[in-house]
């Protein structure tokens, strides 16, 4: 790409695949100077870029290639060389990356220096992970024709210029209209590792320019761009009329711009005229015949107009400039904005399209009936194209067109203006001004465009490209006129000065002389003829003339290649959007040919060239288009769920990589040129490491290279299916350091499996022995049936603790034969969420939005409140596009922001006034509210609250009030019983009152009660919790559909015109005690609990009035349009009320099923947002977390406190890489021991510090540095109250690579208090207004290479009061700005205290060494050993009950001994959505909440009981994958019984492998189904078994 003015490159895009199939992405901006490199993680697919400079930011692209190869490009596998990156998207098992490598200029100067390029070429690169995320078949083959969607010649960009808005645009390219940008989701990886540039602003359509003469010496320049609105993107007969969205089907916004090239420090004069095209915006829709008749053509029979209003609204807002008030001009203010539509279909009687003509009218109507457009006047001008040509010709069809347009053009007019290459002209500007950040100069504009004119026929296809190519060619002469461009065929040219920006003034008659006054210079004009002069011109030129042209008179006095010009930028323009509407090129085209002379010859040809067209037509909408649209709802990102159901909206991080470590040495059985860091390497892919023979285990010590939250472990497998050193099991312990270690995996399986296959284990957070006991969780796995399944929901969901500060990951292996064979290992990875630690520290990027949002809430309360009153599906329109209210009443009711904050990314999680709805309970987000109140407990019958207080036991009064709850439930009921919804309505309670399954339990136990009685899933018949269980279903997706669709519909409206006056949420679930109002309600369907009046809604099934207590939530209208099979497949909506008389119980049930869905996913996400809120609490402090928010960022500041203190070097250990390894005791009110190493631009921003218990006298720090380095220094930044003789320390200093003290070796030892004796600075409070803080450098004598660093800070304890002279008040923590000064005072006794520890050096480049030789020494040595030789036992029978998930299978008496099973792996997946959407979740459930399952063996004894062999945790693995389990010891039986336990109905079938008209299938997945799965086998040596041998299958 050419080069920004004042920029010395084009933008560079490299992207490398390595040997090790390792890909970089290498980025050279032409608007930065510097080099960034982008690593796709092989794994996961989640890009990482770190921002360290020598990493992965250099100077030159030629040195970042250089550091990635190590200088030789032999390592590459390939090199692709781009221009431009249009996008990446992670989907499940593989990555895709879209970049452009070949693009065209098609406008190559607009005026402002901005180019327009056209993708003309394009490249998909498709990026294998090793994630073993099972994908059902249906997503798998997605993802391939996403892989083949269409790019080239269809999507265009500016990389400097916003050109998603009309010219010139008031906004930075930063800042797009959503409605044209096409890879938006696409773009997302970028946008989320703060690197939003590096992806351009993709659009679809056309965009290309033409130079064109006149008869004069001036030249113009004419652009058409074209740009296709994303709002309802489809096929044609899968995108017709309008949608839920608010727009209509092959919407195209058209622009022409037109101007005067000009030199560089010249004034660029231009003018510009916008128009729109699409189909009609009602619901309508065509049906394909599979003859080759035409299609026919109906209008939905319900609420046909519903959306248009919006539509028309948004198109107003887009083109309203009645307010803008532009000095020295005589444009005038109009008092509307005028939507002129132009009509082209037929409308004779009989015609198929007549019906359309008369609702579009009778839809113009119902718009101005609504009185929502007050300022807005839409005006419908119908003009049979087809039937004017018939009978009139296609001349005359267009005068007649010119006639109609004539006043409507004038009245809208045009956009005029120069481009001024220096600001400092601006003020000479009479006009608008227009500059931002993308501009050198400004634009000044004295003319705007005021209104629209549309087109459109059914299509938006042929017809609307000609006749919008002959109303924009009246504007293309006008616009020449205006720029002094002479389009006269007969004229001579003269042109005004310069002052007249370019205007053109008509030449003078015969006789006629211009003169200029010497005294004022005002020209003036002589008539020699009659010798008298006038100030005015005799024959000014008439502006818009052409219009009252016939053809022939157009066509005679105008020079015509310039029309033909700009007719073939149409032709290409029409061939664009027929192909991506149609998939052909647009028809009856020739008609803009009709001002060349070789116009009549080609209308033979056009005939064959229609027919040839349509029948192509014909074949790919009714073959193709199905396909097609699929793939541009992916590029979208919309209805993912549907298509892609098992994909994360964010990718696991894996956090052992690239800056992970062992602490502790791996012994290995020969030889190694490593300590086993190798195994943490992806490089080292084909990696065995064997341990000694005799070992009992083998263990490795993780350090991450940043916290995280652990949610898997993934293993290589490298031992091979058929060895016999495979470790068998696994445990896993996780903490933040080597002191809070805690067991969270205990005895998970490791099958034998092929080499390289990839095993996830999935971590749970470590959980109570006490909850596990009062939830029965380790009792249940074994007793487990099908019959009390949580098909509903995990009634006894154990909660795991949630740590986003893990650091400390140990695996302990154990052989399969206990110190009889060695373990073989491959590599290791952990794989975790973490937050955006980066970001969240930085003063820019997406991490600044999170701290905005914190910004705007109220600091004077409390982080962690008890109750909570908010509402994620708040009634206030601007964040919830359900328009639900909830039930609280008008005072309590509170605008909620419009904004919901990812935590993963600190981007808005929904961009635009959205926000997600979940009605009457109030949901706590301490991350994102960290200061509320805490509020008032309220009556039982209040809304009910969640929140999460961990390591808290919950208030007394929460139990009781369960209690409570479930007295009044059974009252009046024998024996305590509950019904289904009773149940279920308890739960709500439950979740409202904040209570975990635990503590529920504890309180029911309490009084008597076994909660098993009260367990929704088991108090329904089966039969029946299967169709709920699929309703429940279907409406989790339709609210996911509406939600997406108000979503995308609320982008460019205003939040009023989306409002609605009926006030029942998305479930309207009553609450226990209440009831009907009675009075006026018609329908009285529940018990009438009070006679007060109420607000009554008429049911749209019944027509009777029913108060809200009576009315089925909005979820049930959702429900019933996703079973209606409307043929237009219109998306469903929550529009309208339907009595609970008029809705199925299996209706009701599915609404209340869902709503304590989404609760049970909220306190999930509640208690992430707590353990997220924590985590910072526990780096950077409240101190910190309190003021960031205030805190104005300088800039300057941080880099100069670094180049002070770090002289050009870096700082080794700041947080989130560096770490300590062991508990650090503080005292109270002390600032978090970590925050010793939080990073330093925010030193300058914390009054707190670290403290020490006062009894402590030494305080040792084990540092583990980001990566290894050559450190030559340690400083420790003093505290504001600086140090005393009696508090200043010793510090000694050791550095190792390894957690052993005996290997450490010692660096110094320094006595402070003899510094403070010669630098008198360091004692006494700080004084303000230094450029760093006070600090203290301990130089190492050389630097020394390590990843280590002890620092032991001791002082005399000898009970002296300080020698300093302060006050008995003086607070030393604060010095005026601590929030503990109030309750925090200073002891006597001196303590250790310290603001920052400071490591100063080099990282070393990470580089693994070869392993050539030993790998070789290794398969060596393995192959020695006889390979396993399995053979399958036959079996007599077998019999799958249970759903499949018990497999039975009957054995040979003569059978031999069974040695183990091959299971291959299971295609059912995690699906996403499981319930109607919530905002606040911004957490992966499927990650926050692990899914495990485990296979039971059991065999039949002698004595007819059946027996447990074993149980198997089983791993992750790809569908389809072998494995092979060992059975503890050789078993005999007749027959073997597999059970599945564990979280199995946390899985289902993707949708696509499954057969909807089916009414068989369970709730369970079929994908879970041990049918055809698992195979017995025996070991046998093949030479031994002799001439049976021949008869053995192998396994």
């Amino acid at each position: 790409m050419e080069s920004p003015v004042g920029r010395p490159r084009a933008t560079s895009v490299v992207v490398l695949t390595l040997d090790t199939s390792e890909v970089y992405i290498v980025v050279s901006l032409s608007s930065r100077n510097d080099t960034q490199v982008i690593y796709i993680d092989p794994t996961t697919g989640y890009l990482r870029h770190e921002r360290k400079l020598g990493y992965d930011v250099f100077n030159s692209q030629d040195e970042a290639l250089n550091y990635i190869t190590n200088g030789s490009r032999a390592v590459c596998k390939s090199i692709i060389y781009a221009k431009a990156i249009l996008g990446y998207a992670v989907l499940g098992s593989s990555g895709l990356l879209l970049v452009a490598t070949n693009l065209t200029p098609s406008i190559p100067n607009l005026p402002g220096d901005g180019c327009v390029y056209t993708v003309s070429e394009s490249e998909l690169v498709k990026v294998s992970l090793q994630n073993p995320q099972p994908q059902g078949k249906g997503e798998i083959k997605n993802i391939q024709e996403l892989a083949e969607l269409d790019i080239d010649g269809k999507y265009f960009f500016c990389e400097t210029r916003d050109i998603t808005r009309p010219f010139p645009s008031h906004t930075s390219v930063r800042n797009p209209d959503e409605e044209f940008v096409w890879n938006g989701w696409f773009s997302n990886s970028f946008k989320r590792v703060g690197l939003e540039q590096h992806c351009v602003v993709l659009l679809q359509g056309f965009a290309e320019c033409r130079s064109f003469g006149s008869l004069g010496p001036q030249e113009g320049i004419v652009a058409l761009i074209a740009r296709r609105s994303r709002l309802h993107p489809g096929t044609r007969y899968l995108a017709r009329g309008i949608n839920s969205c608010y727009s209509t089907g092959n919407e195209v916004e058209c622009e022409q711009i037109v101007w005067v090239p000009k030199k560089p420090s010249q004034s660029v004069p231009f003018n510009t005229y916008i128009w729109r095209r699409g189909t009609i915006p009602m619901w309508w829709g065509a049906e394909l015949k599979i003859t080759a008749a035409e299609a026919e053509i109906y209008v939905s029979d319900r609420d046909p107009y519903k959306g248009s209003a919006q539509y028309y609204q948004r198109l107003t807002k887009r083109y309203d400039k009645r307010n803008i008030t532009i000095v020295g001009t005589n444009q005038k203010k109009s008092s509307v904005v005028p939507i002129v539509l132009i009509n082209l279909l037929r409308s004779g009687e009989g015609k198929s399209e007549c019906i359309l003509v008369q609702h579009f009218e009778e839809s113009i109507n119902h718009v101005k009936s609504t009185g929502k457009l007050p300022n807005t006047r839409v005006h419908l001008i119908n003009y049979d194209w087809h039937a004017s040509t018939k009978l009139k010709g296609e001349q005359r069809t267009i005068e007649g067109l010119w006639y109609l347009l004539k006043a409507p053009t004038i009245s809208i007019g045009i956009t005029e203006g120069d481009y001024l290459p220096s600001r400092q002209s601006m003020k000479d500007c009479q006009g608008e001004v227009i500059y931002n950040d993308d501009l050198v100069g400004a634009f000044c504009l004295r003319l705007h465009q005021n209104g629209v004119i549309r087109f459109n026929c059914a299509d938006s296809l042929d017809r609307t490209n000609a006749a919008s190519y002959f109303g924009a060619l009246q504007v293309f002469t006008e616009q020449c006129r205006r720029l002094g461009i002479s389009l006269d065929s007969d004229l001579a040219i003269d042109y005004q000065s310069a002052k007249n920006y370019g205007g053109y003034t008509a030449p003078l008659p015969p006789g006629w002389e211009k003169r200029s006054d010497a005294v004022t210079g005002k020209s003036y004009y002589i008539d020699h003829n009659t010798r008298t002069t006038t100030w005015n011109h005799p024959c000014p030129d008439k502006s818009w003339k052409r219009f009252d042209m016939s053809f022939e008179e157009f066509k005679r006095s105008t020079v015509l290649s310039p029309v033909c010009i700009l007719a073939d930028l149409f032709l290409l323009a029409g061939d664009i959007h027929a192909t991506l509407y149609t998939g052909s090129k647009a028809m009856h085209s020739q008609v803009l040919s009709i001002f060349r002379e070789e116009a009549g010859k080609s209308k033979q040809f056009s005939v064959a060239q229609n027919l040839k067209i349509s029948l192509q037509r014909r074949y790919k909408n009714t073959l193709v288009d199905s396909s097609r649209q699929k793939q541009l709802e992916m590029f979208l990102g919309i209805r993912l769920f549907k298509h892609l159901p098992s994909l994360p909206v964010h990718p696991l991080h894996v956090t052992s990589r690239p800056f992970g470590c062992l602490l502790k040495p791996v012994a290995s059985v020969m030889p190694s040129p490593d300590d086993g860091s190798s195994l943490l390497s992806f490089k080292q892919k084909d990696l065995i490491w064997v341990s000694p023979q005799a070992a009992d285990v083998m263990e490795l010590f993780i350090h991450l290279g940043e916290p995280c939250h652990v949610c898997q472990v993934l293993l290589t497998i490298s031992h091979g299916a058929d060895s016999s050193t495979f470790p068998s099991r696994v445990d896993v312990r996780t903490g933040r350091d080597l002191d809070r270690l805690k067991l969270v995996v205990e005895g998970a399986s490791i099958p034998q499996c092929a080499n390289g296959t990839n095993i996830a284990i999935p971590i749970p957070g470590p959980s109570s022995a006490e909850d596990m006991a009062v939830t029965g969780a380790g009792a249940r796995l074994h007793a487990q049936d099908t019959a009390n399944l949580p098909l509903l929901y995990d009634f006894e969901e154990l909660e795991g603790e949630l740590d986003f500060l893990t650091r400390v990951v140990v695996l302990t292996f154990y052989p399969a034969v206990s110190s009889k064979t060695p373990i073989t290992l491959g590599e290791v990875e952990i794989l975790g969420i973490s937050l955006p630690w980066g970001d969240l520290f930085a003063s820019e990027g997406p991490g600044m939005k999170l701290w905005d949002h914190i910004n705007k809430i109220n600091k004077d309360t409390e982080p962690f409140a008890s109750d909570i009153n908010s509402d994620p599906f708040s009634s206030d329109i601007n964040s919830n596009p359900f328009a639900f209210d909830d039930v609280l009443p008008p005072a309590k009711s509170e605008n909620t922001s419009s904004n919901w904050v990812d935590l993963l990314s600190g981007n808005d999680f929904i961009s635009g006034p959205i926000s997600q709805p979940v009605p009457e309970t109030a949901f706590h987000d301490p991350f994102l509210n960290p200061f509320h109140d805490n509020v008032n407990d309220e009556a039982i019958d209040s809304p009910p609250k969640v929140s999460v207080q961990e390591d808290k036991e919950p208030a007394e009064s929460d139990p009781q009030q369960y209690i409570s709850c479930f007295k009044r439930l059974t009252a009046s009921r024998v024996a305590k019983k509950l019904s289904f919804v009773d149940a279920m309505k308890l739960e709500i309670e439950r979740l409202g009152l904040n209570l975990s399954a635990a503590e529920r339990d504890r309180a029911l136990l309490s009084i008597g009660i076994d909660p098993a009685t009260i367990n929704p899933n088991m108090l329904l018949e089966e039969t029946y919790v299967t169709s709920l269980c699929k309703a429940a279903n279907v409406l989790a997706l339709a609210g996911h559909i509406s939600f997406e669709d108000k979503t995308i519909g609320a982008i460019g409206l205003d939040s009023t015109y989306l409002d609605d006056d009926i006030d029942i949420d998305f479930w309207n679930i009553n609450k226990i005690g209440e009831g009907c109002c009675g009075g006026p309600c018609q329908v009285r369907a529940e018990p009438v609990t009070s006679s007060s009046s109420a607000s009554m809604y008429s049911c749209s099934e019944c027509r009777r009035k029913a108060c809200r207590a009576c009315c089925g939530g909005r979820g049930a209208v959702v429900l019933l349009g996703s079973y209606s099979g409307d043929s237009l497949s219109r998306s469903v909506s929550t529009d309208g009320v339907i009595c609970k008389l008029c809705c199925h119980d299996n209706v009701l049930d599915a609404l209340i099923v869902d709503y304590v869905r989404v609760l049970v996913s909220q306190r999930r996400s509640s208690r992430s947002d707590v353990a997220a809120y924590k985590a910072l609490d526990q780096v950077v402090g409240r101190d910190y977390l309190s003021r960031r928010t205030t805190i104005k960022s300088d800039r300057n500041g941080p880099n100069a406190i670094r180049h002070n203190l770090l002289k050009g070097q870096q700082s080794l250990a700041e947080f989130p890489f560096g770490g300590i390894l062991h508990s650090i005791e503080s005292a109270p009110g002390s600032a978090p021991v970590l925050s010793l190493l939080a990073p330093l631009d925010t030193v300058s921003q914390e009054s707190s510090y670290w403290k020490a218990p006062p009894k402590t006298s030494r305080a040792e720090f084990a540092i583990v540095l980001g990566n290894l380095s050559n450190v030559s220094s340690v400083i420790l930044v003093l505290s504001p109250c600086g140090y005393s003789m009696s508090d200043s320390p010793t510090v000694q200093i050791w550095a190792s690579n390894k957690i052993d003290n005996e290997e450490r070796r010692i660096m110094g030892k320094w006595d402070v208090g003899s510094l403070i004796t010669s630098s008198p600075e360091l004692s006494g409070p700080e004084k303000p207004g230094g450029t760093s803080p006070r600090h203290i450098n301990f130089s190492f004598q050389k630097p020394v290479r390590c990843r280590i660093i002890w620092i032991k800070l001791s002082i005399q304890k000898t009970g002296s009061t300080s020698s300093l002279n302060f006050d008995s008040g003086f607070d030393l923590l604060s010095l005026d700005e601590n929030p503990f000064s109030r309750s925090v005072s200073i002891d006597s006794d001196p303590c250790l205290h310290a603001k920052r520890i400071v490591v100063v050096g080099t990282p070393v480049k990470l580089e693994i060494p070869t392993q050539t030789s030993y790998q070789s020494s290794v398969k060596s040595w393995l192959e020695r050993a006889p390979p396993l030789n399995r053979f399958k036992v036959p079996i007599e029978a077998e019999r799958l009950i249970a759903d499949g998930l018990v497999l039975e299978q009957y054995l040979s008496p003569a059978s031999p001994m069974l040695a183990g099973f091959r299971l291959d792996g299971f295609n059912a997946i995690r699906p996403r959505v499981t319930h109607s959407p919530s905002s606040s979740v911004v957490w992966e459930d499927k990650f926050i909440s692990t899914a495990v399952l485990y296979l039971q063996v059991s065999v039949l004894q002698d004595n007819g009981k059946m027996v447990v062999v074993a149980e198997y945790r089983l791993p992750e693995v790809r569908a389809g994958t072998a494995m092979y389990f060992d059975f503890p010891r050789p078993v005999t039986a007749r027959r073997v019984s597999f059970r599945l336990l564990g979280d199995v109905a946390s899985f289902a079938d993707d949708p696509a492998d499954v057969d909807d008209s089916s009414d068989i299938q369970g709730p369970l997945a079929t994908g879970l189904s041990l049918s055809n799965r698992v195979k017995l086998y025996y070991y046998g040596d093949p030479y031994e078994l002799g001439k049976w041998a021949t008869t053995l299958s192998a396994v």
